[in-house]
Order: C-alpha cells, then structure tokens, then sequence
C-alpha cells in the first residue's frame, strides 16, 4: 500500500492568524503539491478566495480543485455530512498531492475532527501529521486568548451552563492540548520579557515535547509546519479534552454571520470609522472581505477582530468580476437590517 498523505491540522482563534500562515505557507511551497480544506463561517468565501489569489495551482489547473471550503458552520459539527465526502474527494486525487492542509474554524473543537481520521475509509490513506495551533500573543500577554475581551466575555454570559469557564477559554485549553506546534502571532508587538511571559505560560498548557515558535505574517519555514510523523489520531489519549466524556458538544446557537453585498465603492478611512462604530453598537467578533475604494484600481482586503480593524490592498480588480464591497460580520444575534440601518448612516 502506497504511504498514507500527511494531513496537517491548522486552529486557533478567529483573527490569530491561520489564513495568513496558510498563505505564506503556499506562496512558498517548494515544489509541494498541497490540497486545502478551508473551514470557512460565513455565505461569502472571504477565506477561500484569499487563498485562491496565491496562484499556487499548475498552469491550466482550476484552483477550486485544490481549495475546498466547508460552509457549514464548524467541521465538528458537519463532519459526517461534508467532510467525509469532501475527503473522499481529494483522496481520490491523492497520487497528484504531497500533504493536505485543513483549517479550522475558530470556534471548532479539533479533536473530534481528528477523530474522523479513525474512520477506516479515511485512515486507510490520511494521517494527521501534525496539529499546529495559531496564537494572539498579544492578547494572551492581556490576559485573553483572543483579541477582544468583551467579546469573550459575550459568548461566557451566553452560555447558562457555565460558572466561570466560558466556551472559549474551554476551546483554547483544548487547542493547545492537541498541539505539536503552537505559533505566536503578533510576536513583535510585545517586549522580550512580555513575550518570554507568554511561552511561560503556554509551556504548562501544552503537550511535552511540543514547540512554541514566534512568527510575524506567518512567515515560517515549511520545513518546520510539516513533517511531524505523529500519526495524532492514534494517540489522542494523550491529548486530553474538556469534552472526552461528553457524547457530543453544544456551540453558541446564538452566534451567526451576516454577510454585505454593495455595488457602493468606499473611502477607507471613513468605512473603518462606521465599522468601529457598528462594533460598539452590536456584539461582533470578527469582520473580513474585501472592499471597492473609491477611484483606486486595486482591491482593498479588510479584516477585524473586535474594534481592531486593518486593511491591504492585495491585487487589482480582474475585468472579469464585479467590483462589489462584501464583508462577512460574525457575532452574536447579529440582525442585518440592524447593521444596515448603521451602515447607511
């Protein structure tokens, strides 16, 4: 039997820094054949079409053969309906590839996606390489795992069946518990003693003999991102979950995207200024897509994570697409017509 593909395992929170590292990672994939599974939250696939702009797929190859996006909430929770299919689909492709990336969601427990890779008709030709879990360094230097406190603190007030855990400081225990690499993103906004803080504490709560690297824009060696060999679903045990015991795991129900379509072209600075605004008015966790600015050729790329928003502008717009603003807001109870209203203002 032909080797099994290696299958590495990208999480961590939303606004960490996962599709940036998975970015980099194919714009410098030294001659690997890589398929991606994009776990994308939202109708509008701001992260798949990000990756696909890296125009790693050979000449006359279509990148949506390459890239697959999941948009049916998190893998865990649609694992049996999409991804099984999903990976029978690029196993089926699997003499023409070297290594498989799947990103989680960020609000996606990654143990029982590994766990579908027990499934005999998976494990017969996959194997997790390796877990490698994305970290907001400076918020964790704050004291959070994510970038916005109030937003932790929405989703903990969320949930009844908490006392003084809340779902995401569950979900990032558990992250780093299945880790064999964790990447601190944002290294190089904190001081030496802050960040040595960090790995401090991040040394206690992963597994031994896992490896905590800093990084800036997901610039790392692929060299160091795969080849783990560590066949993870064979050794779960060893990776311990605050959900082991539970037969299955409930996530926010109250937590929902809203996406926004427009034909109206910006000005940067003052679309930022209404998004910070909408920000303080509605619980929103995370804003990404891409936006038309007014008399400018190319495409301004924006993303948010609380009242942190940043923008880049990646390529020009192609003659062959709609020069259209889209961006997908994530949050709780979030109601379009409310976001419109404060959009329109």
């Amino acid at each position: 039997m032909a080797a099994k593909i290696p299958v590495t395992v990208i999480t961590g929170f939303l606004g960490a820094g996962k599709t940036t590292l998975i970015r980099h990672l194919l714009q410098n994939n030294q001659g690997r054949k890589i398929a991606v599974l994009v776990n994308e939250f939202g109708e509008v696939g701001i992260d798949g079409e990000l990756l696909r702009d890296c125009q790693i797929c050979d000449e006359g190859e279509q990148p949506t053969d390459n890239i697959v996006e999941l948009t049916n909430g998190c893998l865990c929770c649609t694992v049996q309906e999409e991804f099984y299919p999903t990976m029978q689909q690029i196993l089926a492709r699997r003499d023409r590839l070297d290594s498989i990336l799947i990103e989680t969601s960020g609000l996606a427990l990654p143990k029982p996606l590994i766990q579908a890779f027990r499934w005999q008709e998976i494990r017969n030709y996959a194997t997790v390489d390796g877990v490698v879990t994305v970290v907001d360094s400076q918020a964790l230097a704050s004291g959070v795992p994510v970038g916005d406190l109030a937003a932790l603190e929405a989703q903990r007030q969320a949930d009844p069946n908490l006392d003084h855990e809340t779902p995401l400081e569950e979900l990032f225990e558990d992250q780093l518990a299945c880790a064999d690499l964790v990447l601190l993103t944002k290294a190089d906004l904190l001081d030496a003693q802050e960040l040595e803080k960090v790995k401090s504490w991040l040394e206690k709560e992963i597994p031994a003999g896992s490896k905590i690297i800093p990084c800036q824009e997901g610039q790392i060696n692929p060299d160091i991102l795969l080849g783990f060999n560590a066949a993870v679903e064979d050794q779960l045990d060893q990776r311990p979950s605050h959900h082991d015991h539970e037969e299955d795991h409930d996530h926010d129900d109250e937590i929902n995207s809203v996406e926004w379509i427009t034909d109206q072209a910006f000005d940067p600075k003052r679309l930022t200024q209404q998004l910070k605004h909408l920000v303080e008015q509605e619980e929103i966790y995370r804003i990404k897509g891409f936006v038309v600015v007014e008399n400018k050729p190319m495409r301004l790329v924006l993303q948010g994570v609380g009242k942190s928003i940043q923008s880049f502008y990646d390529r020009p717009w192609r003659p062959e697409e709609p020069r259209q603003t889209r961006l997908v807001f994530i949050g709780k109870s979030l109601n379009r017509e409310d976001i419109l209203a404060i959009l329109d203002r």
